[in-house]
């Protein structure tokens, strides 16, 4: 079994806010300036900012955070942390097993754990802690350095005009610089131009000098199995090496898979289909030497890691270490069944699409 290791125990999270702070965090909830605080684990203090993060997260009662710590201390080796609330996730453990599964097949992912949050002395409840994609993320894996760009709306679907059929504004539209310049939006703009004008006979050596062709499939298969419906086109960070010049693709927010839309509602296994959806996708496809290599590495992954038998031993341990905590929650704990269910529909969700994916592979020929 090679999907990542669990810890043994959730760490604990003590967060002190002020009343007046804690009033206009409250009051501006839509606000991305941090407010003041401070944040106490294993009986070390930090000073930091909080802020909600996330966008229809903002109107529930369970909100996702986003920890921003003081300069020039870091906690964890990170300056920033996304703490996310998982609420509309009746499992809680979606994206935890997406960034799993992410790594494991070989693609960059953000660092996930769980944590129990407590603020001024009250339990929040538990929230799954997520890395930052920026300069750090690329250090702690040996990456050289180079510029990050988050989708930060769905107008960074790959193409030339919005999902709603509008001429975008602007090439790099959709996209907010995480790590770089003002002028290196020029490499999204290269991009994005050159998906959408290239002529097909050029598009395998043109797109080859600007995507890490390989990775970006990979990432295609990883997001085909365990269907993200939003997240091709947002969702995600595009890394550009300096050293290289290719882009690679960084998935991000999972909780809407596994069988679950945005509202955690069912989503049948059969909605998104083999080949995905995005203009850079749909080329990709088109040139046959990239189809067949989407196929085999889809083949692989579909025998060796998108199986029951490979990923309910991790779905069932995920379950396992979080429950205690899920009956300290002020939200969930109430409605533990639920909890206990879902890691059954996920696995039979797992079998469906599996067998979804397999009968569609004469699609790739």
């Amino acid at each position: 079994m090679n999907i990542v290791d669990l810890p043994r125990e959730v760490s604990t999270y003590q967060l002190f806010i002020n009343k007046n702070n804690y009033k206009t965090l409250r009051d501006y909830m839509w606000s991305e300036d941090p407010v003041p605080a401070k944040l106490k684990v294993n009986q070390k203090q930090y000073d930091v900012g909080v802020a909600y993060r996330g966008y229809h997260i903002r109107k529930l009662k369970k909100k996702s955070l986003r920890l921003s710590i003081h300069p020039p201390k870091l906690f964890m080796g990170a300056r920033e942390y996304h703490l996310n609330a998982e609420y509309l996730d009746p499992s809680m453990i979606r994206s935890k097993l997406s960034f799993d599964f992410f790594k494991d097949i070989g693609n960059l992912a953000p660092a996930s754990e769980y944590i129990l949050l407590k603020l001024n002395g009250s339990t929040l409840g538990l929230y799954l802690q997520l890395e930052s994609v920026d300069d750090l993320f690329l250090k702690k894996r040996g990456l050289q350095a180079g510029n990050i760009f988050y989708a930060s709306n769905d107008d960074a679907n790959f193409s030339l005009i919005t999902p709603e059929n509008k001429i975008k504004h602007a090439l790099e539209a959709g996209y907010s610089l995480k790590i770089g310049l003002k002028e290196d939006y020029r490499y999204i703009r290269e991009l994005i131009y050159k998906i959408n004008t290239v002529p097909q006979s050029d598009f395998r050596n043109e797109i080859s000098n600007l995507i890490d062709v390989n990775k970006f499939l990979l990432w295609l298969v990883g997001i085909v199995c365990m269907q993200n419906y939003d997240g091709f086109i947002q969702n995600y960070a595009l890394y550009r090496s300096a050293a290289s010049g290719l882009f690679e693709i960084i998935p991000w927010d999972y909780d809407a898979t596994w069988g679950r839309d945005i509202h955690g509602q069912v989503m049948e296994y059969d909605y998104v289909p083999i080949k995905g959806y995005n203009t850079l996708i749909s080329r990709l496809i088109d040139v046959p030497e990239f189809r067949q290599m989407y196929k085999s590495l889809l083949e692989t992954i579909l025998e060796t890691k998108f199986n029951a038998s490979y990923l309910e031993p991790h779905i069932l341990s995920l379950q396992s270490m979080i429950r205690p905590y899920i009956l300290q929650e002020p939200y969930k704990s109430k409605d533990i069944s639920s909890f206990d269910m879902e890691t059954e529909y996920m696995i039979q969700f797992i079998n469906n699409r599996r067998a979804y994916l397999k009968n569609h592979l004469v699609d790739l020929n």
